[in-house]
């Protein structure tokens, strides 16, 4: 692939190739400039050794990235700090300065770990006491440094936090405003391009509970890669307000109709479910694609509804849950929340995911279901990725291949289980 001429010229030439040669390429170059950014530090922190102003006249490393690299002084800085952490420095006397993170130059210089990762494992490590051990300090920073090579910076978050909270426990204080009230008013709207909303104002208690709600919900997230959240604080309130509201009418204390809990109604032939064609009906709102029927079945009551001839209901048979009240306790146990890697999703925004499908005749048992939030059940249905449980009983997901040739399986390290 790497040596096919037709694939390196020009980028207008790269509609020649399949997907796959793009998905695998595009992760060798990503090794490519991780490898190059790693040599560069080398090169930035064997300069200052030397002596940055009389190597170069600028006072400091940041000011030499700054003015010859033309970047922001956040990027400057950021580089410096690299720099200097992953190599060995010269102290005032004259001694040599042992680097912060030896082991994380290291997989830098493989390629194996990029900028996002590295300023993480840089700033758990920044916060170990003196007192602790050297040994001891490269010990966790060998954990940090194996988990980067297949999770991201929000992953590694939660690893060195863990670490540094069996050397210096901390925390921090909880935040809160005081808005002005209003009287209480909701419409809902249907726009002229079909799209579905509501307008409203609320009264200081209400926005209160509500935003207080929303906000851990909103957060913005990154992908298993350590890519940022393209999602724009609108969109993160949006996603939030879609699961906030899967959770609350989920509840059987909530009023519903006919004496249940809250429930939408989905109409659709049952081959058309079979085969994974055509479209179903979704109650108050219209037509919805066959994938979004599938996805819903994962963890809804499937009632099926004879018809006559002119569509008339003639009979209708029980419902049954894809996961009984026991059945959601145990995987609350067993999986923590979301059991796709890098996911700290909790448990109430996610939902029990078949293994094998439910359409392909899937059985509801407990060592047939995961437990995923919205994004990541989307992200099975859609993609390549693919989920099962290991010998231990415990979920575990292979990436596609274009992302891991080797198949290896990865864990979701965000919920401890004790």
């Amino acid at each position: 692939m790497a040596s096919d001429n037709s694939l390196q010229g020009a980028r207008t030439e790269w509609w020649r190739a399949d997907t796959a040669t793009l998905h695998a390429r595009k992760q060798e170059i990503e090794v490519l400039k991780r490898q190059l950014d790693a040599e560069q530090y080398a090169i930035l922190a064997e300069l200052n050794t030397r002596g940055i102003r009389g190597c170069s006249g600028h006072s400091t490393l940041m000011g030499l990235i700054f003015q010859d690299f033309l970047v922001s002084e956040k990027e400057a800085s950021a580089r410096a700090d690299r720099a200097l952490a992953l190599h060995p420095g010269v102290a005032i006397g004259g001694g040599v300065v042992p680097p912060l993170a030896p082991l994380t130059a290291e997989a830098a210089a493989e390629g194996a770990i990029g900028g996002g990762q590295i300023d993480v494992i840089l700033g758990a490590l920044a916060q170990v006491p003196s007192f602790v051990p050297d040994e001891e300090v490269r010990a966790g920073e060998k954990i940090l440094v194996d988990l980067a090579r297949r999770a991201g910076p929000k992953e590694i978050v939660m690893a060195g936090r863990r670490m540094l909270n069996t050397m210096d426990p901390d925390g921090k204080e909880p935040r809160d405003k005081d808005p002005k009230d209003a009287r209480p008013e909701l419409r809902f709207v249907k726009h002229r391009d079909g799209t579905l909303g509501f307008a409203g104002t609320l009264d200081l208690e209400t926005y209160a509970r509500l935003k207080s709600d929303l906000d851990p919900l909103a957060k913005p997230h990154k992908a298993i890669d350590g890519v940022r959240d393209s999602r724009s604080q609108g969109e993160r309130y949006g996603d939030a307000f879609a699961d906030y509201v899967r959770l609350k009418t989920a509840s059987p204390d909530l009023p519903g109709q006919a004496g249940e809990s809250t429930q939408i109604l989905v109409t659709m032939a049952y081959e058309d479910l079979m085969n994974e064609v055509g479209d179903g009906l979704l109650d108050l709102v219209g037509p919805i694609s066959a994938t979004d029927v599938r996805i819903l079945a994962c963890d809804a009551r499937i009632r099926p509804v004879v018809l006559s001839g002119a569509g008339q209901p003639l009979d209708v048979g029980r419902s049954s849950r894809s996961a009984t009240t026991p059945q959601k306790h145990a995987l609350k146990i067993r999986d923590g929340g979301c059991t796709f890697p890098g996911c700290d999703m909790p448990v109430q925004r996610c939902t029990a995911h078949h293994l094998v499908f439910w359409r392909h005749r899937g059985e509801t048992k407990i060592d047939n279901l995961v437990l995923l939030c919205t994004k990541h059940h989307r992200l099975i249905h859609k993609s390549e990725w693919k989920v099962q449980l290991a010998q231990d009983g415990l979920p575990e997901f292979i990436a596609p291949a274009y992302l891991d040739p080797t198949g290896e399986p990865r864990r979701n390290t965000m919920h401890l289980r004790v």
